[in-house]
């Protein structure tokens, strides 16, 4: 489990779930674009939604529990920018197959 530091809160995440997410935000960074990003929060950690958002006034830290890079699965990475496009921001979702994965 990896954490989001964002806006001096943390954000807990699953490391393959955090790389593709710093995949994500750093590209929309990079072009300047501010964006929503929303979750659900699991069951066994009280339920409900976060919505953050996230632009290049903040610093953003991310710490990956593990010491191995997550392999990247280009399909979810396309979805997630996709989504953060769009009004209601980066909703994050389940990952798809990984037929895109490398």
């Amino acid at each position: 489990m990896g954490s989001l530091f964002y806006g001096g809160e943390t954000f807990d995440f699953d490391d393959r779930v955090l790389s593709h997410l710093q995949i994500v935000i750093s590209t929309k960074l990079r072009r300047r674009e501010n964006f929503f990003l929303t979750w659900t929060q699991p069951m066994d950690r009280g339920s409900g939604r976060h919505a953050i958002w996230i632009d290049n006034g903040l610093p953003v830290h991310f710490f990956f529990n593990g010491s191995r890079q997550s392999s990247v699965n280009r399909e979810w990475i396309e979805e997630l920018l996709l989504s953060a496009g769009r009004p209601t921001g980066l909703q994050l979702g389940p990952e798809p197959d990984a037929r895109g994965t490398t």
